[in-house]
């Protein structure tokens, strides 16, 4: 189990680390993305990308999870899957590439045809390397895929901006993106150990299906509702508008999303492996939890105080628009991570029954919220995202306590108290700085100074069990890195 402990932990770091620094460089080049192109040019992004996302989960359809839950595969597993993805890429790319009309006119975008044209390629493209990836998922490698990722994402970011600064305008980011699939299947291809073998096997396919279909049908539930905001946004309201949203939106999804993204992804193929031995996932499961709640709500409140100020200094003032929408989304952000948690729980003790029943129920609430964006518009549906968001966590806890045999409470308590300290500083915060007036960046570090103090003594002044875990977990860090 400690083997198991130091090659969690090797994982992490290292796909934390990569992730860290790949988003890093993807937030440079946003930005001088952001300061040379147009809020419209965006949002003709945004509406090609929820088309090529909800497109992209039919390359994989669940079999890639199968072969991360599965514990005994063989070759045959492996090839079959690759070639079944490579073949639903293509039939995808060619799909998407004869309705680009059709979905041009439904956005009533002309300028979309071209585009959507240009970037139906990216199924087959990413079908290329999927397995590849995967393997490195269940083997927690991540050193070797961490190293590739931040070249692919260098070089892609580099032509994107070269490409921006030349007047190129939507081409850029277009380019940026099958730049970006182009050469991580160059790189991987050519480090990968594993390569697939000319066999096939239906077979094979059916082993892995039971589980992996209704992860799939999970994860199309879960990619409709995840992207219908765009979808209905970019029908109903400008390229522009849609432009400030998906800028407020992507930034959200990398702070929050992408930082907690590393320990989710190194908990699944953990987790499954625990997935026998019921005490040890509880107490694996808590542990997380706590340093999970702590370090989410920390940051939560730090964007929050900060949201205008880090959209004016990092995109200028004419991005302006997006600050309310980024502060409004950064109150839902803690639900991300700690659903992700409690899901894998389920997900990795092979009950996926469960798991679709889960998202089912989860994305009926959120569907109801689509017709206040309708109605009322977009700040409507955001507020109306932060209930759903909450009720989201409750139903996730309901099934992921019983799963693990635990009281409902032993979730919930911890979660509400880190809530409750949050809340109060971010007031207090705000109420202290009403006052003072000093450059933008000054106040931004004024606002984090002042919150981080607030945050950290409230947690040490009543020893909250998150924040004491969180705290244990670094100096022990702190101290392997001494030696």
């Amino acid at each position: 189990m400690s083997d198991l402990k130091q090659q969690a932990t090797k994982a992490f770091l290292w796909d934390f680390s990569g992730r860290l620094a790949q988003h890093g460089m993807s937030f440079i080049v946003s930005i001088f993305l952001a300061r040379l192109l147009e809020p419209s040019d965006f949002g003709l992004i945004a509406m090609v990308m929820v088309i090529v996302g909800l497109a992209s989960i039919f390359v994989d359809i669940g079999l890639g999870a199968a072969l991360i839950q599965r514990k005994r595969l063989h070759q045959i597993h492996y090839s079959s899957v690759f070639y079944f993805n490579v073949f639903l890429g293509t039939l995808l790319s060619l799909i998407t590439y004869f309705l680009a009309a059709s979905i041009s006119n439904f956005y009533n975008t002309p300028a979309l045809l071209p585009i959507i044209e240009a970037m139906s390629p990216l199924f087959v493209i990413n079908a290329l390397n999927s397995v590849q990836i995967i393997r490195f998922q269940r083997e927690l490698n991540y050193a070797l895929f961490t190293k590739l990722s931040i070249a692919a994402s260098l070089s892609s970011g580099f032509i994107g901006v070269f490409m921006a600064y030349k007047g190129f305008g939507v081409w850029s980011l277009v380019t940026q993106i099958l730049s970006l699939g182009v050469i991580s299947v160059i790189l991987i291809w050519k480090n990968s150990k594993w390569i697939p073998r000319l066999e096939f096997s239906w077979k094979a396919l059916k082993q892995l299906w039971g589980f992996g279909f209704r992860m799939f049908l999970s994860a199309v539930i879960s990619s409709i509702s995840d992207r219908l905001d765009y979808l209905i946004i970019g029908k109903i309201f400008t390229p522009t508008t849609l432009g400030y949203f998906q800028r407020a939106k992507s930034l959200d999804n990398m702070i929050i999303q992408y930082s907690s993204g590393s320990l989710m992804r190194v908990l699944f193929p953990v987790l499954s492996k625990l997935q026998h031995d019921l005490k040890r996932l509880q107490s694996v499961v808590m542990h997380v939890l706590r340093m999970i709640i702590f370090i989410i709500f920390f940051v939560l409140g730090c964007l929050f105080i900060t949201s205008q100020d880090i959209i004016v200094l990092l995109f200028t003032q004419r991005w302006l628009p997006s600050a309310k929408y980024f502060e409004i989304l950064v109150l839902c952000s803690f639900a991300y991570p700690i659903s992700s948690l409690l899901v894998n729980i389920l997900a990795s003790r092979g009950n996926s029954k469960i798991f679709l029943k889960l998202e089912v129920y989860k994305r009926i609430i959120y569907l109801l919220n689509f017709f206040i964006l309708y109605q009322w518009g977009i700040l409507a549906y955001l507020y109306g995202l932060v209930l759903v968001s909450f009720f989201s966590v409750l139903l996730n806890m309901f099934f992921a306590a019983r799963e693990m045999n635990v009281v409902f409470m032993k979730f919930l308590y911890p979660i509400l108290i880190q809530i409750t300290i949050t809340f109060f500083t971010t007031q207090i915060t705000l109420i202290i700085i009403q006052k003072l007036v000093y450059a933008l960046s000054i106040m931004l570090i004024i606002k984090l100074v002042i919150f981080s103090l607030l945050y950290l003594g409230c947690n040490h002044l009543f020893q909250i069990k998150s924040y004491l875990t969180t705290m244990s977990e670094l100096k022990k860090f702190l101290q392997k890195l001494k030696k």
